[in-house]
């Protein structure tokens, strides 16, 4: 089996990974992800497409340290119906603001995986999941806030759906593993396909 390369920290994703007992490294891909969004911010590149470029950047940078390994890139953006981008956190009280705006909203999460090699993209798949949030409380948002900090601080949209974050939710409409970050069921295709995996 080729070696396989997480360009993330995600504790997220590694235990997804883990979890379907994939063989792995994980690193960090050492990509200034804010420069790179307001890049693409400036060329009014869509939610979907922007989650696909920072999953790239990710992927290939590191590839090109480790040419002979498969590396995999992961991103998410979060798009509200009225066409507003969230990102992380960065303090308890952005956290508050974010779910106020997503409060009795619709929003759509993008969830884009790439795998490089030898500094190239080799394959590619983005994940959409649509997800209602119910009317929210301040008072709820507060308490959830506090309660969760350090679990949401990483996450886009401040959720994880896997804990208390599944409350926030009236409907969703997509794949678990899309929404924890990383499209697993496409990804062990692609490997698998490849013969790097067991069919």
């Amino acid at each position: 089996m080729t070696h396989l390369i997480l360009a993330s920290t995600s504790s997220a994703r590694k235990q997804i990974l883990e979890n379907v007992g994939l063989s792995f490294d994980a690193m960090p891909p050492r990509v200034d992800e804010e420069v790179l969004k307001q890049g693409l911010l400036a060329e009014e590149i869509s939610p979907r497409d922007m989650a696909d470029a920072l999953a790239e950047a990710k992927a290939v940078k590191l590839s090109t340290k480790f040419p002979d390994a498969l590396v995999i890139g992961a991103d998410q953006m979060l798009a509200l119906d009225d066409g507003s981008l969230l990102d992380k956190p960065d303090s308890p009280e952005t956290a508050k603001g974010q779910l106020e705006s997503m409060s009795g909203t619709n929003h759509r999460l993008f969830s884009a995986v790439v795998i490089a090699q030898a500094g190239a993209p080799l394959w590619r798949h983005v994940g959409i999941v649509r997800m209602s949030v119910r009317p929210l409380s301040s008072t709820f948002i507060d308490d959830y806030v506090t309660r969760n900090w350090d679990a949401i601080r990483h996450c886009v949209g401040c959720y994880q759906i896997e804990g208390e974050g599944a409350q926030l939710f009236i409907k969703i409409e997509g794949n678990h593993f899309d929404i924890m970050g990383l499209p697993l069921l496409p990804l062990l295709a692609f490997l698998r396909e490849r013969e790097e995996i067991a069919s």
